[in-house]
């Protein structure tokens, strides 16, 4: 026999306050069909300050140089790889 379903206190989708009997949120109108897990409610937006992740360090960009010799190398990998194609096929 299925168990009648219990709504979360909070909603998982926007964290609004669920009255007990509720049906749907009343404030973004999620439900048991569009999000609600009965195993899982739990509000998922955390809502931290950008600040939170600022860890106050400047992230630089890779050297142009260290990049041009990158793409260089993929160039002359795939360039061998083309040449042996048409050496050994058969």
């Amino acid at each position: 026999m299925p168990r009648a379903f219990v709504p979360p206190a909070e909603c998982p989708v926007c964290g609004a306050s669920v009255p007990r009997n509720a049906r749907a949120c009343p404030e973004c109108g999620a439900d048991e069909r569009s999000g609600w897990n009965e195993d899982d409610a739990r509000y998922d937006g955390l809502d931290l300050p950008d600040t939170a992740f600022d860890d106050g360090r400047q992230h630089a960009p890779i050297p142009r140089a260290r990049r041009d010799r990158v793409w260089l190398f993929a160039a002359v990998i795939v360039t061998l790889a083309v040449i042996l194609a048409f050496v050994f096929r058969r």
